[in-house]
C-alpha cells in the first residue's frame, strides 16, 4: 500500500470548518491576500470573521479593492518537500477551480519538477472553491486512509465533483462586478439596487448567475426552490449541506426562509474563504451541497489527467 499525502489549497476552508477536519493531518497551500497596504497569508495571518468586518465598512469600494496572488513557487516546493521528508510516496493536491486564476495550472507545473522524488503527483482541480473545495480533500483524505489507491480516489473524486453544488445571494455586487468575478456581470450595472441573481458554481468552475430577482428576499427564495429540486427525495443522510457565507449579515434572512421551504442543513456552518469574499465580497449567503454516493451509483473510470500528468500509460 503506497503512502498518499493530501494537500489542498488554503481555499478549502478546512481551518475555519470544524475542528474534526482539522485533525486530518491534511496540508495547505496557501494563497496570498493584499489589502490597506498589507500583504497577508490566508489561514493564519488573516481571520474572515474580522476580515469580513473590515471589508463591511468599506466606504469607496472600487479604490480600496484587496487583491490575491497565487502562491510562490517556493511556497509550493515547500509542501513536496515536507511530504517528500515524511517519507509519503503519492502526492494529490486539490486545488481551487482553474477557473479562478493560475493556482491550479502553477502548482502542476512546479510538481513536474518533483516526478522523480514520487512515485506520482496529482494535481485536482476542483471546479469550485471554499469548503466544497475541502470536502473533496477530506474525502481523498479518508480514502487514503482506508487504504485506496490514488486511481480509485480520484475516481471518486470526480464523482463528487460532478454532482456538488453551490448556490448564492449577494445583497451588493460591486466587489463580484470590479473584480470580474460574475460571469456577464457587467450586465448587472447600473442595476445594483434592484436586480439580485442567484449565483452558482457551474461544473465548468465558474461563478455565474443562474436565475434573476427583484430584491434579496425574492433571490433567497428563489434559490431555496433551486436547491430543494436539487436535493430531490434524497436521504438526507446521503448529503452534506451546509449554509456559507461571507458576513453574516444575511443569515437570519437565510434562516427566516429555511422555515418556510423545509430546509434543514445537517452539517454546520462554514464561512468562506478570505481569498474568496476578496471577489465577491461581505454580503454574501448560500449552501453548498454535496451528496454521498450510495452503492448503486456507478462511478466513472480514473481521469484522463491522471495518466497525462504522470505520464503513465492507462
Amino acid at each position: 500500500m503506497s503512502k498518499i499525502k493530501i494537500i489542498c489549497t488554503s481555499t478549502s476552508c478546512l481551518e475555519y470548518a470544524p475542528e474534526r477536519y482539522q485533525k486530518l493531518g491534511i496540508d495547505f497551500i496557501r494563497v496570498h491576500v493584499f489589502f490597506n497596504g498589507n500583504e497577508y497569508l490566508e489561514g493564519p495571518e488573516l481571520d474572515p470573521v474580522k476580515f469580513y468586518k473590515t471589508l463591511e465598512n468599506v466606504q469607496d469600494v472600487k479604490s480600496n479593492l484587496p487583491h490575491t496572488a497565487m502562491p510562490t513557487r517556493e511556497e509550493i516546493c515547500a509542501s513536496f518537500e515536507k511530504a517528500y521528508k515524511e517519507g509519503y510516496e503519492e502526492v494529490i493536491v486539490v486545488s481551487l477551480s482553474s477557473y479562478l486564476g493560475g493556482t491550479w495550472n502553477f502548482i502542476r507545473l512546479t510538481a513536474d519538477d518533483y516526478r522523480e522524488k514520487f512515485k506520482t503527483i496529482t494535481v485536482v482541480d476542483a471546479k469550485i472553491t471554499c469548503f466544497q473545495e475541502g470536502l473533496l480533500a477530506v474525502k481523498a483524505q479518508n480514502l487514503a486512509n482506508q487504504g485506496k489507491s490514488v486511481p480509485e480516489i480520484l475516481q471518486e473524486l470526480e464523482w463528487m465533483k460532478a454532482h456538488q453544488e453551490f448556490f448564492g445571494v449577494a445583497s451588493r455586487l460591486d466587489y463580484m462586478i470590479l473584480n470580474g468575478r460574475l460571469k456577464g456581470g457587467k450586465a448587472y450595472l447600473g442595476k445594483l439596487m434592484s436586480i439580485c441573481p442567484v449565483v452558482q458554481f457551474n461544473h465548468a468552475g465558474e461563478l455565474a448567475p443562474l436565475t434573476n430577482a427583484m430584491g434579496v428576499n425574492k433571490a433567497i427564495i428563489k434559490m431555496n426552490e433551486i436547491l430543494l429540486k436539487v436535493i430531490g427525495n434524497r436521504n438526507p443522510n446521503d448529503y452534506v449541506l451546509y449554509r456559507a457565507f461571507t458576513g453574516n449579515t444575511l443569515i437570519p434572512r437565510q434562516m427566516k426562509y429555511e422555515e418556510m421551504f423545509k430546509i434543514q442543513p445537517n452539517h454546520e456552518n462554514v464561512i468562506m474563504s478570505a481569498v474568496t469574499g476578496c471577489h465577491i465580497g461581505p454580503w454574501v449567503i448560500g449552501y453548498g451541497y454535496t451528496p454521498i454516493r450510495t452503492n448503486d451509483e456507478a462511478l466513472d473510470d480514473v481521469p484522463d489527467y491522471y495518466y497525462e500528468q504522470n505520464k503513465l500509460k492507462k
